[in-house]
């Protein structure tokens, strides 16, 4: 398999506090990933410098075997990474639609000004722009509420529309940032199949997740950080042995858990 993404040594300071220290690993294409780590273990600063959000302190991440780590945002996006986020970043008066149609900007090419004189090229394009955002929302399962202020929709049906919108951007790389959180149970595993279906089309997916039975069940590797560091990555099954990961975890006092690696 090869590989989609690669992070090498990187290293992030906030400050005194370091978020990432040293941190390498890959993503093969095509692969579903997950990320784990207790509070603090510096997940969703991984997700920020790889999205473009935040430039690493040193060393590199490179995408399609080219450096990524300093480019802004919508190149990153542009290049085909996209990203949803622990706290929801909808539009909350704008439709369901809309907001999908908000991730396909990336991938327009009239300008606004064209786009507002309703040149005959703008209006195609409008018009392809619906109907891929529409396609995006059959997929998510919500086409029914298409014309729904995003705002009104409960919480986990707002969760599907942005990823509906990360993908709206055409991604290669999609990172999805706690896409459970906050979703019960019945919701939480139709978010295991989504992200698996999501995979299924070809996509290399990569899920920072707190719930361990989703993780497990979905994931073909699994990658656990700690205050920055790797300290275990490889199948669910042996991951879930891991003495420094039962360390973090249940705070059991493993023999040989002190510096193993993985």
């Amino acid at each position: 398999m090869n590989n989609i993404l690669q992070v090498i040594s990187l290293r992030k300071n906030f400050g005194g506090v370091v978020a990432l220290d040293g941190l390498s690993f890959e993503i093969g294409d095509g692969q579903l990933k997950s990320i784990i780590g207790p509070n603090g273990a510096g997940k969703t600063t991984l997700f920020n410098i790889i999205s473009g959000i935040y430039p690493p302190s040193s060393g590199r991440v490179r995408f399609r075997g080219k450096d990524i780590a300093r480019l802004a945002p919508h190149i990153v996006a542009k290049r085909g990474i996209s990203r949803t986020f622990q706290n929801l970043q909808l539009f909350g008066n704008m439709t369901v639609l809309e907001n999908v149609m908000v991730g396909r900007h990336c991938r327009t090419k009239v300008g606004f000004l064209r786009s507002a004189l309703k040149f005959p090229g703008a209006l195609k394009e409008e018009k392809n722009t619906v109907a891929a955002a529409m396609e995006l929302l059959d997929f998510v399962g919500l086409a029914d509420s298409a014309g729904r202020d995003a705002g009104t929709l409960p919480f986990g049906k707002q969760r599907l529309v942005e990823i509906a919108r990360a993908l709206g951007t055409e991604p290669k790389l999609l990172l999805l940032d706690e896409p459970t959180s906050g979703l019960n149970v019945r919701e939480t595993e139709e978010a295991g199949q989504l992200i698996q279906r999501i995979r299924d089309t070809g996509k290399t997916v990569v899920v920072v997740e707190h719930d361990m039975s989703l993780v497990m069940g979905i994931s073909e590797e699994v990658l656990v950080l700690d205050h920055g560091r790797r300290i275990a990555e490889g199948p669910p099954r042996e991951v879930q042995k891991h003495p420094e990961v039962l360390r973090v975890y249940l705070g059991e006092d493993v023999p040989h858990a002190e510096g193993a690696q993985s």
